[in-house]
């Protein structure tokens, strides 16, 4: 295939059949309406993704909302924790004791 060849531009004289639920193509629809697309659109869109980057352009998982919400709360902890050490760990810190004098703030 061209790698100049781009799926608004060209020829569309091939057809394409898939089966759906009727309510998920309905959904789906919705969805995209919204956006002002129809669903062959949207369908278009994610095929010329697919070619630009020559792969699937999302992340296809198998894990659950819950397991991507958990591994994504300790990747943020480990990062908040890699901060915590590195103003403790630096010469640049200062403790809350610190700053409340130079501030003059009495608790």
């Amino acid at each position: 295939m061209n790698s100049e060849l781009f799926v608004s531009t060209a020829p569309k004289t091939a057809t394409f059949q898939m089966r759906i639920n009727p309510e998920i193509k309905s959904a789906a629809e919705d969805v995209f309406s919204r956006c002002g697309l129809t669903l062959t659109d949207a369908i278009n869109i994610f095929i010329q993704q697919s070619l630009n980057i020559k792969g699937m352009p999302l992340i296809v998982t198998q894990n659950s909302r819950e397991a991507i919400k958990e591994q994504a709360i300790a990747m943020l902890l480990g990062e908040l924790k890699k901060g915590e050490d590195s103003v403790t760990q630096d010469s640049d810190y200062i403790s809350e004791a610190d700053i409340l004098k130079e501030f003059n703030v009495k608790i």
